[in-house]
């Protein structure tokens, strides 16, 4: 598929806006997935890997992209999966079945488990129990996975001024503000509440052209709002552009409100970043299906 940039409407003349369709790249590895497991995919065939194993939540984007890269490229994957009580419910969480549907064989912990999931006592027994394995940390943010997102931005986008994109663990904007000019301005948009990625973003990037914006979470990770839903529902209808609820919608809602705030000089040039993420919309519109409000218009 092709990446392209395309011009999205706003009701400000002074302002030029444009989104970069990351999304397309791949049906089920598309947008910041595909660029962060790029090249940890070819280090684990260098390093006669065969198996992939990673962590994820219920309806984790990246578990699914795992799951797909698995079985286009020939590993066995294995899914870390957040919640024993989903053990039982793989046939109503549309992001596990299909990455069951693509082989990837889960394990399904206890939270307080699942934050041990970085210490090297519980790597280990994972590796006595499933063998010899190539891990991807949850979201999938390492040292190549930034090598793999230093590839978002081309020569064509250098005449923005402004970089936006949404943020999960800051492996995406790591690589984007490492292959942004210094002339640019990055802007992140964090799904979760608090300040604490700074430093994990500063650990992959000397430059210091970026700044987060943490005022449009929504209340936090997979929390979205009645506003939030119409603005999703709206931004299809007039761009016809999806926009999932728990990235890219928050960050380019918080670009349009900060353009009706006239946070941005006249005649800013500024680039959004799809990072793709659409299959999380079925399970959100479960949830809100099950609350009796609003859904978002998808289909695939």
């Amino acid at each position: 598929m092709e990446v392209f940039n395309q011009k999205t409407t706003i009701n400000n003349p002074d302002i030029t806006l444009y989104i970069k369709r990351e999304d397309l790249l791949h049906p089920f590895i598309s947008g910041n997935k595909f660029r962060k497991l790029k090249y940890n995919l070819l280090q684990a065939k260098a390093n006669n890997h065969h198996t992939l194993l990673t962590f994820g939540g219920a309806f984790s984007n990246h578990i699914l992209a795992v799951a797909a890269a698995g079985k286009e490229q020939n590993f066995k994957t294995i899914g870390i999966i957040r919640g024993e009580e989903l053990i039982s419910k793989i046939d109503e969480n549309p992001t596990l079945q299909k990455a069951q549907e693509f082989g990837m064989q889960f394990e399904f912990v206890p939270r307080e488990t699942y934050r041990n999931k970085n210490d090297t006592a519980f790597l280990e027994k994972l590796k006595l129990k499933h063998g010899f394995f190539y891990l991807i940390p949850e979201g999938g943010t390492n040292a190549l996975a930034i090598k793999g997102c230093n590839e978002i931005l081309t020569k064509e986008d250098e005449d923005f001024d402004y970089i936006c994109c949404a943020v999960g663990t800051g492996g995406t904007i790591s690589g984007i503000i490492n292959c942004s000019k210094s002339s640019q301005q990055v802007l992140g948009f964090p799904a979760l509440k608090g300040n604490f990625l700074n430093e994990d973003i500063r650990k992959f990037t000397k430059n210091n052209n970026w700044e987060l914006i943490t005022d449009y979470h929504f209340g936090g990770y997979g929390k979205v709002s009645a506003d939030l839903i119409g603005f999703i529902n709206d931004f299809k209808k007039e761009n016809d552009i999806f926009l999932d609820p728990i990235y890219t919608g928050k960050m380019v809602f918080g670009v349009i409100d900060l353009i009706n705030k006239n946070y941005f000089p006249k005649g800013s040039k500024i680039l959004l970043i799809h990072t793709g993420g659409l299959q999380g919309i079925k399970g959100m519109n479960m949830l809100l299906k099950n609350k009796k409000q609003t859904l978002i218009d998808y289909y695939d």
